[in-house]
């Protein structure tokens, strides 16, 4: 039993729908899937019914956005089948709302540069919750002033941490993210701990969350992350009994390096305990409404 436990669609910055992506890893033979779109769970409800339809097991997931306050740098935690998650809801709101604001700023800087037409960005965003770098370089590629998504014109304008264009506002605290998730019964994970822009391999802050057991697993298994680097994180998860997870954080068109679905994946073993996590949330989640219903 193994799933991919890290992938997008065009609910965020991927560029393949829901139902193509659930097709796809049903062709890679994946048990379960989990559908990590940033800062929103709208893929959900019509996963869930995708999924029966196609014989693979959705996972009801978000990757959340946070910040560091102490080192001044964004993290990601992917967040997996919260009972409660209508108490997400007002961060997803925020935190779309604090992408997209930064998106308007950088398309403003991009115009002074090249004179594209105001909409040719919104062109690409049909269907998602907010305005990503990748679907301002589509339309520059679009208009003929770039020939790729990740190459020197991103990097001149977008690079991190001090491009051109590049526009960064603080997200919530990742201690509040954390609490929040946990409040709303869900699986916190800390994603791609290695990945630049997100801690750049600076675990100082992944310590600090384990030491006060904020975490219930660490993404080990991610294209940022070499093998040196995966031992590593596996002997954190070890001593700390954490979950190992894994995921191909697939894109499509728009993947910064080639990842497809299924090309890293949770194990059987972290799978296990993944599940076995999820239904002891389910069943606190329910007693507690019990409770508050006898009351």
């Amino acid at each position: 039993m193994i799933g991919d436990l890290h992938c997008h669609t065009t609910l965020s910055d991927g560029s393949l729908g829901i139902e193509e992506v659930i097709l796809q890893a049903k062709r890679m033979n994946l048990d379960y899937l989990a559908i990590t779109d940033h800062d929103t769970l709208s893929s959900s409800n019509r996963a869930q019914i995708l999924g029966e339809r196609y014989g693979v097991n959705i996972i009801p997931s978000v990757e959340l956005s946070a910040w560091d306050k102490e080192r001044g740098s964004k993290v990601h935690i992917l967040c997996y089948a919260p009972q409660k998650p209508d108490r997400l809801e007002g961060l997803c709101l925020k935190s779309c709302s604090i992408r997209t604001e930064c998106a308007k700023d950088m398309i403003e800087k991009v115009m002074e540069i090249y004179p594209i037409p105001e909409n040719a960005v919104k062109v690409y965003t049909k269907g998602s919750k907010s305005i990503f770098k990748q679907h301002i370089m589509r339309a520059l590629v679009n208009y003929g002033y770039a020939t790729e998504l990740y190459g020197e014109v991103n990097s001149k304008l977008f690079g991190y941490p001090d491009g051109d264009c590049l526009v960064t506002r603080e997200y919530p605290d990742v201690n509040f993210v954390l609490d929040l998730i946990h409040s709303s019964k869900g699986v916190a994970v800390m994603a791609h701990p290695f990945m630049v822009g997100y801690g750049n391999g600076d675990l100082r802050l992944l310590d600090e969350l384990i030491e006060k057991g904020k975490l219930d697993g660490i993404e080990v298994f991610h294209y940022s992350a070499n093998a040196e680097q995966q031992k590593i994180l596996l002997e954190k998860c070890k001593a700390h009994g954490l979950i190992a997870t894994g995921g191909s954080d697939f894109h499509g068109l728009y993947n910064a390096v080639p990842t497809h679905i299924g090309s890293r994946f949770t194990d059987d073993e972290n799978m296990q305990k993944l599940l076995e996590l999820i239904k002891k949330n389910r069943y606190k989640a329910k007693k507690h409404a019990t409770d508050i219903n006898n009351i």
